[in-house]
């Protein structure tokens, strides 16, 4: 009962005393005194100044009743305080709301239920007015501290511990919102309170069932849900928090999402982490993506040493921010990125070889196999993001970040790489080429140049083309299927997936284009370079199906995207030479591989001869395959890449219309306007640097050049032609006779690691400054008499000026010191 005074004291109290006093009953059941209510109100609003009084006063008497545990008459306090709140907004509320603020915090410290319940509602009921000035000194510490605390409850009674939770979240909501709308509301962007706020609200989120938002942003949810669901209405809380957080203050709402995640151990399995990521992707205005992901890649330097599987599961979770944030604004960071998710894959390759390494018997080797298991998943979930983020990249970024990662692939014997592979040792280093490769592979993916020169520049070309000479047949796949790629541009390569004999190529559809004038120059400039690489992965002693078939796409690309009258000469040249290096086996290649370069080359040719449609030429190739159906099928890419294909013991012995034959196939384009005169030059391939590099064995000891030769007479049947080659050495024999051979040998020796071998137009068009020089010298050597090879085919053109020398007929000159004479 409240205290009762008598009439002539009542008389002398203040009238806001008496009014506070009559709102309360005698009995607290019948409820606040409706019509004393309206007169305090009324009175309240009349006399604003008297509101701070007014205030106080209530607070006693509700502090009294806390303390007396008088539910009823707290209750009633508490409405009168709220309808007083509600109806006041003038600048004398200041000190009022004060009082307001202790009795609720009275209310939130006292150890009921009920009481924290009413002093949240009538905390939320706060929140939602707006003052029309800030505050300055108002602080809500306790608030954010006992909303949290509220929010982590542990009730032995599931109702009331929801209840309580409930409370505690809907506090944290009018906290944010009150300190929103405040011009000072960067107090509560300050990281004690976050470490608070946030923590809490995914406490309580954990229990919410994973929605799967990859498409779009996780589904709002229902009003009813929000008041009875503690999970759902705290994920609503989070993405208003998230929806409000600006880009000085982005980041104090993000980290605490870490150490709570650290803390609970939820990145493996990583559903929930996966989870709360989507909300803040989704929540954050989308030019703050980048502070996330920067955030997320932080956490991943700090947590490198940590179980592979940690490490994957915030990969997996930086996957699932990238593809949201690349549909919007990605920022500055896309080499940070690139960069941190490339130094992690070559830490996990270190530890992968570590525990190789340090493997022993017995469990210790269960041990060693299931880590080595979970780096594999922390590589693939790197490589995985890195092609998901190349890949939504726009055209001039994505031929950057294939600069970059390429610039990252380790070679044999060279330092131009910028990984450290220093710890990673021979194994190491392989699989870190492989990586690489592949995600590489995964940025290229769907690109579209409208040039090759901008899909293969040469500061891409050249370090690209280097691991495809490495004795690994796995690095040579994925160049090619890197290459595949750029190159194919109508998406063509479908259509030409796996080696065969293709009928009738007009089924396939391809789609094609004319060549453009830059197309044709990069052709010219890196034809050779791209031929050779070809002819050398050709004859790979590891090669197996696979290498085979991206060597057949490869070609069919070139002729598809690339390929001009002269670029199809040269093509069939690199075929028919490949035929003969099978035949003649200078490598010692096993009979199936020679085998498949035959298949190889039967299935290219047969590709070619109908693209270009030469009818002559398509009679010879389907001659050639129908001879072979019935004596030599394992010359035929259906056999002999079947299971248990028989083998030939030899293949010297075999009749020449099992071959493709270069004088037919001259015969054949000759007639039908095609310059044939360079079929009549064997295709040697160039010689560079890249040989020693990759730890392969030279194919030529000294460096020639290739002269194009105009025929005479249409060469012979054999498929091998006995050619006499002509030195400069032994030219120079016959002019010098002072006896310098070990001077010569010793300069001849300089020249050969100095110069790279190529055909003839190309060495002479680079040359042009001493071709002055080169004439005068030429003219001498051609004065002499010289023996000419037993069955010549041509005559050396050599044009300088107005000069032109027919007189020696050469198959090829080596030029073994160009540069000085």
């Amino acid at each position: 009962m409240p205290t009762r005074v008598c009439c002539c004291c009542s008389a002398l109290r203040p009238r806001y005393k008496r009014l506070v006093d009559n709102i309360f009953p005698e009995d607290p059941k019948d409820g606040l005194v409706k019509a004393d209510m309206e007169k305090l109100t009324f009175y309240a609003v009349s006399a604003p100044e008297k509101l701070d009084r007014i205030g106080s006063y209530l607070a006693e008497r509700l502090s009294r009743d806390v303390v007396r545990h008088r539910s009823g008459y707290v209750l009633i306090a508490m409405e009168a305080l709220d309808q007083l709140l509600m109806a006041c907004h003038s600048q004398s509320i200041k000190p009022f709301v004060e009082s307001f603020l202790h009795m609720v915090a009275k209310l939130l410290e006292s150890g009921e239920p009920k009481l924290q319940v009413l002093g949240t509602n009538s905390f939320v009921k706060f929140a939602n007015i707006e003052e029309d000035t800030p505050s300055y000194h108002r602080r809500y510490d306790f608030f954010v501290s006992r909303f949290s605390a509220m929010c982590h409850s542990c009730h032995s009674d599931p109702e009331t511990r929801t209840e309580i939770r409930i409370a505690g979240i809907r506090g944290i909501q009018g906290v944010v919102r009150k300190t929103v709308n405040d011009e000072l509301r960067a107090t509560i962007w300050e990281p004690q309170h976050m470490d608070k706020i946030v923590p809490s609200l995914l406490f309580n989120m954990q229990k919410i069932e994973e929605v799967d938002s990859r498409i779009g942003p996780p589904p709002s949810p229902s009003a009813a849900d929000k008041e009875e669901n503690p999970a759902v209405l705290a994920e609503n809380c989070f993405r208003e928090l998230l929806g409000r957080a600006t880009f000085g203050n982005m980041n104090n709402a993000v980290r605490p999402v870490f150490a709570h995640l650290d803390h609970h151990k939820l990145w493996d399995p990583n559903e929930f982490a996966v989870h709360c990521f989507k909300i803040i992707m989704y929540s954050i205005q989308a030019q703050y993506s980048h502070h996330v992901i920067q955030e997320i890649l932080g956490h991943l330097d700090a947590r490198k040493k940590d179980f592979p599987r940690v490490r994957a599961g915030i990969i997996q979770v930086l996957l699932e921010a990238v593809a949201i944030a690349a549909k919007g604004s990605i920022g500055p960071t896309v080499l940070e990125v690139f960069n941190t998710l490339l130094k992690h894959l070559r830490l996990s390759v270190e530890f992968e070889a570590n525990d190789l390494q340090g493997g022993s018997v017995g469990s210790a080797n269960l041990n060693t196999n299931a880590k080595d298991s979970d780096e594999k998943i922390v590589q693939n979930a790197i490589i995985q993001t890195i092609g998901f983020f190349g890949s939504n990249l726009p055209d001039y970024q994505r031929s950057e970040i294939m600069m970059f990662i390429m610039g990252k692939v380790p070679v044999f014997g060279t330092s131009t790489h910028t990984l450290d592979i220093s710890q990673l040792g021979d194994l190491g280093t392989r699989r870190i080429q492989i990586m690489l490769l592949r995600s590489l592979l995964m940025v290229t993916s769907g690109y579209k140049a409208k040039t090759i020169v901008t899909a293969l520049p040469g500061s891409f070309l050249d370090p690209l083309l280097s691991p495809s000479l490495m004795e690994d047949y796995e690095l040579r796949q994925l160049v090619l299927e890197v290459m595949h790629n750029l190159m194919d541009r109508h998406d063509n390569r479908a259509k030409l997936r796996g080696i065969r004999i293709i009928p009738d190529v007009a089924d396939l559809k391809i789609k094609r284009e004319k060549i453009c004038r830059q197309d044709t120059s990069f052709m010219k400039k890196n034809g050779q370079q791209l031929y050779r690489h070809i002819y050398l992965g050709c004859k790979e002693e590891d090669n197996v199906q696979k290498n085979y078939e991206l060597l057949y796409t490869s070609l069919a690309l070139i002729t598809i995207e690339l390929a001009n009258e002269e670029v199809v000469i040269d093509l069939i040249r690199l075929a028919i030479a490949l035929q003969d290096s099978a035949i003649i086996n200078e490598d010692n290649l096993p009979m199936f591989h020679r085998c498949g370069i035959m298949a190889l080359v039967a299935a290219y040719l047969n590709f070619v001869s109908q693209m270009i449609a030469v009818p002559a030429f398509c009679q010879h190739v389907s001659k050639v395959i129908e001879i072979r159906t019935m004596e030599a099928p394992y010359f035929l890419p259906e056999h002999i890449f079947r299971d248990k294909c028989k083998l030939p013991k030899s293949l010297e012995k075999h009749d020449k219309n099992l071959y493709f034959l270069t004088n037919k196939i001259a015969e054949s384009l000759g007639g039908s306007g095609y310059s044939v005169e360079r079929l009549s030059v064997p295709y040697v391939p160039q010689v560079t640097d890249e040989d020693r590099l990759s730890r392969r064995k030279s194919i030529v000891d000294t460096v020639s050049i290739q002269v194009d030769i105009l025929p005479n007479s249409i060469p012979s049947d054999d498929v091998v032609s006995n050619t006499e080659e002509i030195t400069f050495e032994a030219l120079k024999k016959a002019i010098d006779t002072n006896g310098l051979e070990e001077q010569e040998k010793e300069k001849r020796r300089l020249v050969i690691e100095k110069f790279q071998k190529a055909p003839f137009e190309e060495i002479a068009a680079q040359c042009e400054s001493k071709a002055n020089l080169l004439h005068d010298r030429l003219a001498q050597i051609l004065e002499l008499t010289i023996r000419p090879p037993p069955s010549p085919s041509g005559t050396l053109a050599i044009t300088s000026g107005h000069a032109q020398y027919q007189s020696v007929p050469v198959y090829e000159m080596k030029f073994p010191d160009l540069c000085v004479y």
